[in-house]
């Protein structure tokens, strides 16, 4: 089986933090499965996430993604970053732009740089990006602004400009925490479907262990920084689901706002 990633004996502290987010992580993530990262708020969840994204330096082992190595020291090339396709929890959208306008900037990386800077999409470019509105529902929206949309809406035109990167791997972030459970499961359904379309490998983080299970190939505990299980959808046990929500002792203030 191959690996969208592959992570060995990563450990991470960030700046300031007496604990480690990250604690000795060995972790491979399947090629064109989805994945799910599955834990309670400060298990390390969203660090983990980042730090994959190229967007972490100075933590210690070893990580490569899609084949090639990460460098604790200096972030990845601007030729790899297309390859890898972020969906944030809070959307993290240009409010006063148009929805296709947002769904544009998920082809800047794959213009020349001259064109990025001028904003100025070929053929091509509105192509993908109309395409992936019409995947994600969400065609008629395209001249809309993105202020007056709803969290649900805001939700697809951030997949939609995730999925016109073109992405191999897609990295997503607690991306149904801001909503009802059945617009979750829609999104969380248009998400995993459209990766699968593409032969897209997914990987997203959750604290919720019904949904893990409705749409995750594979499921990773992760508690205190650290692997807790590492299984087939099918075979998350109760007992250990229950296991990695237990009450602990309070961590100290620090430690809690630096693990996410």
């Amino acid at each position: 089986m191959s690996a969208a990633a592959q992570i060995g004996d990563l450990s991470f502290v960030h700046q300031g933090a007496g604990l480690p987010a990250l604690d000795h992580v060995s972790l491979m993530v399947p090629a064109g499965e989805s994945t799910a990262l599955l834990g309670p708020s400060g298990a390390g969840k969203t660090t983990l996430l980042a730090l994959l994204d190229g967007r972490l330096r100075g933590w210690r082992g070893r990580v490569s993604v899609l084949g090639a190595p990460l460098d604790p020291d200096h972030p990845p090339s601007r030729a790899s970053r297309p390859d890898i396709g972020f969906v944030f929890q809070e959307f993290a959208l240009v409010e006063r732009s148009s929805v296709l306008r947002n769904v544009l900037n998920g082809r800047l990386g794959r213009m020349s740089p001259l064109r990025a800077a001028l904003g100025s999409p070929l053929p091509r470019d509105l192509e993908v990006a109309r395409a992936a509105l019409a995947d994600c529902g969400i065609a008629d929206l395209a001249e809309r602004r993105v202020d007056s949309l709803s969290g649900g809406q805001r939700q697809r035109v951030a997949i939609a400009r995730c999925l016109a990167q073109e992405p191999r791997l897609i990295l997503a972030d607690e991306p149904v925490s801001n909503l009802d459970p059945a617009r979750a499961a829609e999104i969380l359904t248009l998400l995993t479907g459209a990766a699968r379309a593409r032969g897209a490998t997914v990987l997203f983080s959750s604290h919720q262990p019904d949904l893990a299970r409705r749409f995750a190939d594979r499921i990773v505990g992760m508690r205190d920084g650290r692997i807790a299980f590492d299984v087939a959808v099918g075979d998350l046990s109760d007992v250990a689901t229950a296991d990695l929500y237990r009450e602990t002792t309070a961590l100290p203030a620090i430690g809690l706002r630096a693990v996410t």
